[in-house]
């Protein structure tokens, strides 16, 4: 049972950290992205280093009360808002945004948990070196939550979730205990991995606050060609033969429905059309590397269309004609939230099904609805969401939405895939995984929980019901 974060306890907390550590929530600390979620909590709490997030911790477990975890507040499951039970407190990692290191010999950057990611990433770049973890949200995400999350993004398909990306890490557990493993180490069997435990964990067994970070070179070019192909059929044949003709120089592999354009229109907001005319499918293909790889793309590409695979391109020639390609994939969330869905899946099933689960979703969705499916096909990673009709209110549909959402997860299921691919389980989708996950792994889970968070303060309502 845990208790609320009193007053008397927060000026303990106080007098031991400093007034600065501790403020009074904002709307922006209780509330979420996609606005489901209201939460609450007594303060947020800002802790500057590992040792300050130790001392909360150990004070916080030893009087039972509970803590959310925030890094840039980006998360879409309801993972940093809990909405009801004993008054928590936020910890936010706001104040520990430091690179401490960044070793253009070893490919490693080391960073505070509270570094946004535009500025990972920029200083990589400086380096002539390149963090490869890209999402829509960088400009506001911070590296914690994307490690807690093990966040995908758009080059999933070269280097990997946030999980490959990261050699160590230093955390903090609900009793205080430091985990120290800032090694840059590419192999290391001394003991067990708990790096991968904490990852992807959202916050439920500890707190991340500084890890080891792996760079790659920065690729000499960089090329995006948007593809329009006959089917989600050809796509995935597309993808095959791209992966072989151009030797991994692919990064990423994106499937974009013409739904995700015309809503673009629809709610006005700008973009350059790629195509004279209208295609139903679109890939969005983008490659990095060496001398050569502007006629190795045209080659390969030239394959492709005499194969049928393609029947339309564009390639860009210009930073700005890359740039204006890749806002069009990264403007169509922003679109989709205007129009506002009835129902948004997060799933991916194994690449090779990706054309026949489309397939079978199309057939289970009332024809009435308006579909928009898109995202990283290269990972088998779609984002699958179903829109009212044109004019008419997703409010008017909503009680829907637990049909619709147990048809498409059931779909998912049967096609050996995951309710969630990226986002994480969260609160939102906490009863999904009692029911989807697999009972062996969801009870081995909550004995690790047990073990290191017995008194249950970490995120409490997050990933178990």
């Amino acid at each position: 049972m845990l208790n609320d974060a009193t007053s008397e306890f927060l000026n303990k907390l106080e007098n031991q950290l400093g007034k600065n550590c501790l403020r009074a929530p904002e709307p922006r600390d209780l509330s979420e992205p996609r606005g489901m979620y209201t939460g609450q909590a007594a303060a947020v709490l800002r802790p500057t280093d590992t040792h300050q997030v130790s001392d909360i911790l150990a004070a916080c477990n030893a009087a039972r009360v509970g803590v959310v975890p925030m890094a840039g507040n980006t998360g879409l499951t309801g993972g940093q808002t809990l909405q009801d039970g004993a008054l928590p407190v936020i910890i936010s990692m706001e104040r520990m945004t430091n690179i401490r290191e960044i070793s253009v010999e070893n490919n490693t950057m080391t960073v505070e948990s509270g570094t946004i990611l535009a500025d990972i990433r920029a200083a990589a770049s400086n380096e002539n070196r390149l963090f490869p973890l890209a999402l829509a949200s960088e400009g506001t995400c911070r590296i914690g939550g994307n490690l807690a999350t093990n966040a995908g993004g758009v080059n999933v398909l070269r280097y990997g979730n946030t999980r490959d990306l990261c050699l160590g890490l230093e955390a903090v557990l609900a009793d205080g205990t430091i985990i120290g493993g800032l090694k840059s180490l590419r192999k290391d069997n001394t003991d067990y991995d708990l790096r991968h435990l904490m990852i992807g964990s959202e916050g439920t067994l500890g707190i991340i606050t500084t890890s080891v970070l792996r760079l790659y070179p920065q690729p000499k070019h960089q090329f995006a060609a948007m593809l329009a192909v006959p089917s989600p059929k050809e796509a995935l044949a597309l993808l095959t033969m791209m992966s072989d003709q151009l030797e991994g120089r692919v990064s990423a592999f994106e499937l974009i429905d013409r739904t995700g354009l015309d809503f673009l229109i629809e709610k006005v907001i700008p973009f350059k059309e790629p195509f004279l005319r209208a295609y139903p499918w679109m890939v969005l293909m983008d490659c990095g590397g060496g001398d050569g790889l502007q006629d190795a793309m045209e080659q390969a590409l030239a394959k492709a269309m005499e194969a049928g695979l393609v029947v339309d391109a564009v390639l860009s020639q210009t930073l700005g004609q890359h740039q204006a390609l890749w806002q069009i994939r990264e403007t169509i969330p922003e679109a989709n939230k205007k129009i506002g869905p009835i129902s948004s899946h997060d799933i991916s099933v194994p690449i090779a099904r990706v054309p026949a689960f489309i397939d079978a979703a199309h057939k289970l969705v009332d024809r009435r609805f308006r579909i928009n499916c898109f995202g990283h096909m290269g990972d088998g990673n779609l984002h699958y969401n179903v829109f009212p009709p044109k004019g008419d209110s997703p409010k008017n549909y909503l009680h829907l939405q637990p049909e619709i959402n147990g048809s498409i997860y059931d779909l998912v299921a049967e096609f050996g895939g995951s309710f969630s691919a990226e986002h994480g389980i969260g609160r939102l989708k906490a009863a999904d995984l009692a029911h989807y996950g697999d009972k062996g792994q969801l009870l081995a889970m909550r004995k690790v929980k047990d073990a290191l968070d017995p008194n249950g303060i970490m995120n409490p309502g997050a990933v178990f019901a």
